[in-house]
């Protein structure tokens, strides 16, 4: 069986044992290190289309199947958490840019989710939708916040902050206060609205947030 370990406190990493013959899938850009018995193979999930649906979502066109026997790690550059969600034959989606590795067994494909909450979230026109038996590693800036919604709850959260819900649940874009929000607020006026019973997890952080917060202290050139 394959053995996962989530490494670190603030800075977390995904150490993931193989043993002879143990595969599963990985994202290329993820990868820290592995050890030199441990190949990786490309492999297009989802056949073709959801290939080509990856490298429109700016995600690795193939999957990397990495295979035993060793220990590969993975990670992003940007600190924060790693997070296990366990599949039983249900799916989540998940903004494209946190997926870190699934189990085999786990099917991934890129689905298309409402444009609008892409251009005003700054982030994730696509999301990562992960569906089967097995668990499923995703990488968050900041803070992780597991919230469950009963029927009829409903939550909207700034596009920026989703990190995944699972797939049996509504979402769409909600206009969030009138003109004067629209003119002074900090916030965006759209946030994606989310009903329906099932979990969302939530972050801290974005990386739009924290690319702002640095661009302020980056030299500017004079023009």
């Amino acid at each position: 069986m394959v053995k996962y370990d989530i490494i670190g406190s603030e800075m977390q990493y995904l150490l993931v044992s193989l043993e002879m013959g143990e595969e599963v899938f990985v994202d290329g850009g993820h990868i820290i290190y592995k050890d030199k018995t441990v190949s990786l193979n490309a492999k297009m999930q989802g056949g073709l289309f959801g290939a080509l649906k990856r490298e429109i979502t700016g995600t690795s066109f193939f999957l990397l199947e990495a295979k035993g026997p060793g220990k590969i790690a993975l990670s992003s550059p940007l600190a924060g958490k790693v997070i296990k969600v366990d599949l039983n034959g249900n799916g989540i989606l998940a903004e494209h840019d946190s997926f870190l590795s699934c189990d085999n067994s786990v099917r991934y494909d890129a689905k298309l989710g409402s444009l609008t909450a892409g251009i005003f979230g700054g982030e994730g026109i696509f999301l990562a939708k992960l569906e089967g038996n097995g668990s499923v590693f995703l990488h968050s800036v900041g803070q992780v916040n597991q919230i469950h919604l009963n029927r009829g709850d409903e939550l909207n959260i700034e596009a920026s902050h989703l990190i995944a819900f699972e797939s049996n649940m509504d979402y769409g874009i909600t206009r969030v206060g009138g003109l004067k929000t629209m003119l002074f607020g900090d916030e965006g006026l759209f946030f994606v609205n989310i009903k329906g019973e099932g979990n969302v997890w939530v972050k801290s952080s974005s990386r739009r947030d924290m690319a702002l917060s640095l661009y302020k202290y980056m030299p500017k050139q004079n023009k």
